[in-house]
């Protein structure tokens, strides 16, 4: 199938799934999808919760910091008592305790960054037990807080925002399970590895040379880690990996399943809401910055490689294809690349380092405006909504009334909450880079130098902050600062725009609802949209040019021209 086609299948069959699948999301949040209710009830018996029994925004934030600080420790124990624990076919010892650490906290936040490479490291028990169990309830959590920052705006004059245990529960219950395991019929059906037989080991005959082929419990968890955002690959190569993504059906279901679930969420929205057409000018904005974006990278990666052609070494007729899975190319690889940087996947189907200069730049700087198009399961979600808080202040002020939300008055409160949601990622993502560079640590980690070395600083601290997991791949990041530092980044990514985000959503339950008068600047049309698509890349393009500047924008221009 050619890239045109594939797109354009691609956004009929996102189309298909925004309208039903949103729908079921809300139906299932609602309450109104209970079919298994037998296997919910004692969950929650076992759990000591009341599922009729609804929270206030301050005991929903606390069980879900409880959760998932109970997640990293168990995570991170696994992993440090590996060698002792059965399914270890290649007898691997326990994981370093920095390295446990940043990868407990990485899939506890939904980030998946992979300090290591998993066929070489990781038991076939932690990848499934340790890993893939954490692939599911993070993503049900990023779901989860956003809904509840949903009922606020749907809500009026309640002191609560829903059950965070039932939410949980029902969102790896009745979204994520049944459509993981259906993708994972695809995966292995079309070649993806799935045994506990471990690794195999091949002879040549004529040179008698040995190979050991690793494999493993592959094709299930290669669907949760799209379908969730994760991008934690079983093997180091990633989607690149013929075991994870074997067809050019796989490469194009990955595509699709990162991005079903963060675009629907626009429709539950409005749903939700009772106003679908919120959640159009939602999904506008996101399909607008994202198709943005799939060609500037596209178009970068289709021309020819700068370093290559000044070597005069081999011509480039298919462009950049350095780096590339030979199956797929630059075109493919490029979208498959950019949907999951700006889903927070993290997972690749071809080497981000060796992207053109502005390649990269179009990986890195999807990430930075917040991965809110569409961003990841949920996060995307809550994200977008403060930036459109942000973008109804502005419009108010340019009416001359008190901005609002979905008749909800935005005032000073709200504001704050959103202004601080939308700031810790550029200023984590700043702090630590200046902090990185500036250190020898932190100077150690590059396999470059000049600004590519830079670049690879700067998308490591950008992807762990946005809880994406992607990386440059030069950057050695398995030391003890870039799993410290790393490990810092990627919970203040997660948990302090989650506490925010719930503190804006029980601010917005509790208030009653304003009818619409003449002033009201409606939140609903294209001139809406256009507002809040300038509003995030004002943020992001202000907040970061001078850093990108010096990194893929400088480099492009040493080769004597941006493409």
């Amino acid at each position: 199938m050619g890239f045109f086609w594939t797109i354009v299948v691609l956004v009929i069959l996102l189309g298909v799934s925004w309208r039903y699948l949103g729908s079921y999301m809300a139906a299932v949040y609602e309450g109104r999808v209970r079919y298994l209710w037998w296997v919910e009830r004692p969950i929650y018996r076992v759990l000591g919760v009341d599922p009729e029994a609804e929270q206030s925004w301050q005991r929903y934030a606390g069980a879900l910091v409880v959760f998932s600080g109970v997640a990293i420790l168990v995570t991170y124990l696994l992993l440090r008592v590996q060698g002792l624990l059965p399914l270890d076919p290649q007898h691997l010892g326990a994981v370093s305790p920095a390295l446990s650490w940043n990868t407990a906290v990485s899939f506890a936040t939904n980030t998946n960054w992979q300090n290591y490479a998993g066929e070489s490291t990781m038991s076939y028990l932690s990848q499934m037990v340790a890993l893939a169990v954490q692939q599911f309830v993070s993503a049900s959590v990023g779901i989860a807080v956003a809904v509840a920052l949903v009922r606020g705006f749907a809500r009026k004059s309640s002191p609560t925002v829903g059950n965070f245990w039932v939410d949980l529960v029902r969102g790896v219950l009745y979204i994520l399970l049944p459509i993981a395991f259906s993708a994972g019929l695809v995966f292995v059906g079309q070649g993806a590895v799935q045994t506990l037989a471990g690794p195999v080991t091949t002879h040549n005959a004529l040179t008698g040379a040995k190979q050991v082929i690793p494999r493993g419990p592959v094709g299930f968890m290669e669907a949760i880690k799209e379908l969730g955002t994760n991008g934690g690959g079983f093997f180091n190569a990633n989607g690149a990996h013929p075991f994870e993504d074997p067809t050019a059906l796989t490469q194009f279901l990955s595509v699709f399943l990162v991005l079903a679930i963060p675009f629907s969420l626009t429709y539950t929205f409005g749903k939700m809401v009772g106003n679908r057409r919120q959640g159009v000018a939602l999904a506008a904005a996101m399909v607008i910055i994202f198709g943005t974006w799939v060609g500037f990278t596209s178009y970068a990666e289709s021309q020819p490689n700068p370093a290559v052609a000044a070597a005069h070494a081999v011509s480039q007729p298919q462009g950049n294809m350095v780096g590339k899975e030979v199956r797929f190319g630059p075109l493919s690889t490029s979208l498959y690349n950019v949907a999951s940087t700006q889903t927070s996947t993290g997972s690749v189907s071809g080497a981000n380092d060796s992207f053109t200069p502005m390649g990269g730049f179009g990986l890195l700087t999807g990430m930075m405006l917040g991965e809110v198009t569409p961003g990841g399961v949920g996060s995307g979600l809550y994200t977008i909504l403060l930036f459109a808080l942000v973008a109804v202040f502005l419009g108010g002020l340019m009416v001359g009334r008190t901005p609002e939300y979905l008749g909800k008055k935005i005032q000073a409160r709200e504001v704050k909450l959103a202004a601080l949601g939308v700031l810790v990622m550029p200023v984590t993502v700043l702090v630590l880079t200046a902090i990185a560079v500036s250190i020898h640590a932190g100077r150690a980690g590059p396999g470059n130098a000049g600004p590519h070395g830079f670049t690879e600083i700067l998308y490591a601290f950008t992807s762990q902050a946005n809880n994406n997991g992607s990386a440059f791949a030069g950057l050695n990041g398995n030391t003890a600062f870039y799993n410290v530092a790393g490990s810092i980044a990627m919970l203040l990514g997660r948990f302090a725009i989650i506490v925010p985000v719930l503190a804006l959503a029980g601010v917005l339950a509790a208030k009653s609802v304003v009818p619409a008068g003449l002033g009201t600047f409606r939140t609903d049309t294209p001139l809406f949209t256009g507002l809040l698509v300038a509003v995030i890349l004002i943020v992001g393009g202000l907040t970061f040019f001078p850093a990108v500047s010096l990194g893929p924008v400088v480099e492009a221009l040493s080769h004597g021209r941006l493409f």
